[in-house]
């Protein structure tokens, strides 16, 4: 799989679409905020044959903090090892190396973001939120 930061090779339907339809913590998101979501982030597209089958999305300042959001592979590319290499190229890129704190949230993927480094809180009592689920379903209801 080849990896790539640039965003001019994004599939973005594919990326609305697995978004919208095929997660919960996105379930229904408009194009339009996909769109912004990936303008105003640091972006990995995977490729096989020229043909986008994963996505990750990092939230950072570049300097001191990152979030990373909106992983996934393809169904019908799972169980190849391209997750363990497409987190691996976030976590060894260049642009984030040196941040005091890089995080994540995930339901169901600890044991792949483990080997990585990633690990609960230490001060989970420190951390806050404003946590909006199904955010995107609502406001289509408002429409």
């Amino acid at each position: 799989m080849h990896i790539s930061t640039d965003k001019s090779a994004l599939n973005i339907p594919l990326i609305h679409d697995f978004l919208s339809q095929h997660t919960a913590w996105a379930k229904a998101i408009p194009l339009a905020t996909v769109q912004r979501s990936i303008q105003h982030s640091f972006c990995f597209g995977g490729y096989l044959e020229g043909e986008q089958v994963a996505f990750a999305r990092v939230i950072t300042d570049h300097a001191t903090f990152a979030y990373l959001v909106d992983v996934f592979v393809v169904p019908e590319q799972r169980g190849k090892g391209y997750s363990k290499l497409l987190i691996q190229a976030v976590i060894e890129h260049s642009e984030l190396q040196g941040l005091r704190r890089f995080m994540l949230a995930s339901s169901d993927a600890q044991g792949l973001y483990q080997k990585f480094g990633f690990q609960a809180p230490a001060k989970p009592e420190m951390l806050m939120e404003i946590n909006r689920p199904n955010l995107y379903l609502s406001q289509q209801v408002d429409k």
